[in-house]
Parts: C-alpha cells; sequence; structure tokens
C-alpha cells in the first residue's frame, strides 16, 4: 500500500528526507542496541560444550588490590539466552554439599575455560540433579 507515510519526500536542494513512520523503523533497525552488542562479541572464545559436560572454569577474582585465578570444576546444568547476555550454570559438590554458579559467557573475568569431560544427556536443563544423590547423579561420558 502506497501512502504519503511510506514515500521519499525530495526536497528543493536535492537531500532526501524520510516521513516521521519511515524514519522509526530506518532507525530500529541500524541503532538497534541488541544487535550493536551482540556484533561487538569481543569477551572470551568459549570451546563448544553443552549441558551435562563437566567443565572447569578459570575464573579471575579480586581481593582488594591483589587478582587471582580461582577454578570452578563441575557439571554444567544449562546454556541460555544466545547471544550477548548468554550465561551457563555449573554445579559442583562441596565439602557434602551443593553449589551452582552463573557465569555469563562474555564475562571479560572468565579466562578460559576447559572441557574436562563430555556427558551423555537427553535433556538441555539438568536441574534432576540437585535432588539426585550417589549414583543417581553420576552422567555417563561420551567416548570420541
Amino acid at each position: 500500500m502506497h501512502t504519503a507515510q511510506n514515500r521519499l519526500y525530495l526536497q528543493p536542494f536535492g537531500e532526501v528526507f524520510l516521513s516521521r513512520y519511515a524514519k522509526r523503523n530506518a532507525m530500529s533497525t541500524v541503532l538497534d542496541p541488541v544487535s550493536f552488542v551482540e556484533s561487538q562479541k569481543n569477551g572470551t572464545d568459549l570451546p563448544t560444550f553443552q549441558a551435562g559436560d563437566t567443565v572447569a572454569v578459570h575464573y579471575k577474582i579480586r581481593e582488594g588490590n591483589k587478582e587471582r585465578t580461582q577454578v570452578f570444576q563441575g557439571v554444567v546444568l544449562q546454556r541460555r539466552n544466545p547471544g550477548a547476555n548468554e550465561t551457563f550454570t555449573v554445579r559442583k559438590i562441596s565439602n557434602g554439599i551443593g553449589v551452582e554458579r552463573i557465569f555469563p559467557s562474555l564475562s571479560p573475568f572468565i579466562e578460559k575455560v576447559d572441557v574436562v569431560s563430555r556427558g551423555v544427556v537427553r535433556r538441555a536443563r539438568l536441574f534432576y540433579l540437585r535432588a539426585a544423590k550417589g549414583k543417581k547423579a553420576r552422567i555417563k561420558t561420551r567416548i570420541g
């Protein structure tokens, strides 16, 4: 449908001006902040891993003016929000207590992520591991 709102207007000096409607649509595609941030992905390049894999996350921790690296090794429960704000959840058992930590994928504090072993699971979210104890909490490893 051709309406006056969607047409280009030529000014006397030969400049092209867009109607208000067309300007708004053009601005949303050009200056979309989410796509801009996703295009500027200069965070850490993570290896390919999925839920069920055991990973070791080397994370930088600042204590005062000192900085050290702490390794958090556990099973990946989930990966969510693909794109600029992607996160992954890692669960480990520490002194008989389950500890979960959520890491942003593009965090500058992640030095590296090592995939220790790959697990065979049939789910994308492994929240059932929270209630499982002992042999029920084991995950078969993928060979190859």
